[in-house]
């Protein structure tokens, strides 16, 4: 038996079908846009309706963007000879937060995923594959996460590559600055010692 109006109702069950929401955060969340007066409603509905209609996938990168080519793809500033693999478009705010990677992005919109029925034609595979065979591409950077999806996606993809004859390279994993080692799992210290560098 609902205690709520169908229309909030089925408001909350919005809210609680996104990642990472719950039932209680999904009612907080109705309640909230409730709350709000009517033209604040609207533009937060507007936004939502402009994000969903403006913004799709650069024909380049497949990261998201309005215009037809991502601005990181436009630029003539970024090497366009190395490419950085990632799973999903808010990796490559993540990279690019650190400042230090200067080439283009692929975004594969996901990773492979027997258990979850994905594979390597729902991920955007085929499009790194024409890039490099198309572009004059040096050094293709695996960036997905150190999971077994993502370890499993980075090892497909890269074979894949070999014929290519480019240098196929995986992000170095190990212990994080600050940490200590006491605190550091026996996978990651294993990482640190595999991806350990000259001084």
């Amino acid at each position: 038996m609902s205690f709520f109006p169908a229309s909030l109702e089925a408001l909350i069950d919005k809210f609680a079908s996104l990642p990472g929401i719950g039932r209680k955060s999904a009612q907080r969340l109705a309640f909230h846009v409730l709350s709000l007066p009517e033209e604040e409603a609207r533009s937060f509905a507007d936004a939502i309706i402009e994000a969903k209609t403006s913004v799709h996938c650069c024909k380049i990168c497949q990261n998201l963007t309005e215009g037809e080519i991502c601005s990181i793809c436009a630029s003539d500033r970024r090497d366009q000879s190395t490419i950085c693999v990632v799973s999903e478009p808010r990796d490559v705010l993540s990279i690019e937060r650190g400042r230090e990677y200067n080439g283009t992005y692929h975004v594969l919109h996901g990773v492979l995923s027997p258990m979850s029925h994905v594979g390597p034609d729902d991920i955007r595979i085929k499009e790194l594959l024409q890039r490099v065979a198309d572009n004059d591409v040096e050094e293709v950077i695996m960036a997905t996460n150190p999971d077994t999806e993502g370890e499993a996606t980075a090892m497909y993809i890269s074979r894949l590559l070999k014929p290519f004859q480019i240098k196929v390279t995986r992000l170095a994993y190990g212990i994080p600055v600050g940490s200590n080692l006491e605190f550091a799992d026996d996978a990651t210290l294993n990482r640190a010692i595999e991806g350990r560098t000259e001084m």
